[in-house]
Order: C-alpha cells, then sequence, then structure tokens
C-alpha cells in the first residue's frame, strides 16, 4: 500500500498537467518535493502549480486585479505571499518555521515554487500545513515528497487533511 500512493500521485499529476482541448486541466493538483540538506541544517522545496491556478487565486487575493506569472515579472512578493500563508512546517513546540522565498520559475502550464525552510532542531515532531489552493478548488490535492537521507515519506493534503506530522527514525 505504501508504494501504491506515491504511484497513484504520479498518475494523478501527469494526467492533470496536461491540458484540454479548452484551455482548463481537469484536476486541481500540485507537486511538492522537500529534501533535507544535512550540510546546511534545512528543506529545500520544489512547489508545482498550474500557474493559470495560482494567478486566479492571486488576482482574487488581490481585489480581483488580473494577475500574469511569468518568468522575471513583478508578481513575485504576491506569491510569496501566498505560498507563505498556505506552506507551513511547525515543530515539536508548535513554533512557526522561517520559510524563505527563493523565486519562482513558469514551466509551460506550470510555475515552479522554490523554498528554504531552517530546521534546526531535530526533524522528529516536525508538523507540515499545505493548502495551497484548497481555498480556491475543492477538489485540490497536494501531493508531497519529502526526502530525508535516503528515506523517502509521501503525503496527500486535500480540504479535509491539511496537516500531517512528519517523522523520521
Amino acid at each position: 500500500m505504501k508504494r501504491f500512493i506515491p504511484l497513484l500521485g504520479i498518475i494523478i499529476l501527469s494526467s492533470s498537467f496536461r491540458l484540454s482541448n479548452t484551455g482548463f486541466h481537469a484536476f486541481h493538483t500540485s507537486l511538492t518535493e522537500m529534501r533535507y540538506n544535512a550540510k546546511s541544517k534545512g528543506f529545500e522545496v520544489s512547489l508545482r502549480v498550474f500557474t493559470d491556478d495560482l494567478e486566479k487565486v492571486i488576482s482574487r487575493d488581490n481585489q480581483n486585479k488580473k494577475i500574469v506569472i511569468e518568468n522575471n515579472d513583478k508578481n513575485d512578493a504576491l506569491v510569496e505571499q501566498y505560498v507563505k500563508k498556505h506552506f507551513m512546517l511547525v515543530n515539536a513546540t508548535n513554533q512557526l518555521k522561517a520559510i524563505q522565498y527563493v523565486g519562482k520559475e513558469k514551466e509551460g502550464d506550470a510555475t515552479w515554487i522554490y523554498l528554504e525552510v531552517p530546521v534546526n532542531e531535530a526533524i522528529a515532531g516536525l508538523k507540515l500545513k499545505n493548502d495551497v489552493l484548497v481555498d480556491m478548488f475543492e477538489d485540490q490535492t497536494n501531493i508531497v515528497n519529502v526526502f530525508v537521507k535516503d528515506e523517502k515519506k509521501s503525503f496527500i493534503f486535500n480540504a479535509k487533511t491539511k496537516i500531517f506530522a512528519i517523522s523520521f527514525e
């Protein structure tokens, strides 16, 4: 069963990143990869979302002013503000970890958002919240793959499950 969940996620994600003939996609899915870097003591995060979904939610949050995401645009502050509100890491003592926005990169119909999260304490007891785009689409699914050393754990976030405890031995 543990191997089935990541495979299911890949199938859904690969299907969802293809646009239909109308220009809209049938699924609302994001994919996040979090890799713990023991040398820098933190997570390096890559979050992939549909660009049109990101534009829609950021436009809505900015008095419906039309936002267009492109490489080298002036929308990084808006993307950072949205992501920091919906993607959070909390330590074992319920302290919010500071997320550092590194940047974004538009690639085809998707946008990659890059973050770094310093974690100077033990990884045990961390909780991750990911409700990116759930406030816009009730069928939104966010797949997160977390890598620590040689171990990988996958989590599926949605409207009903927005927080997971992340534990590695």
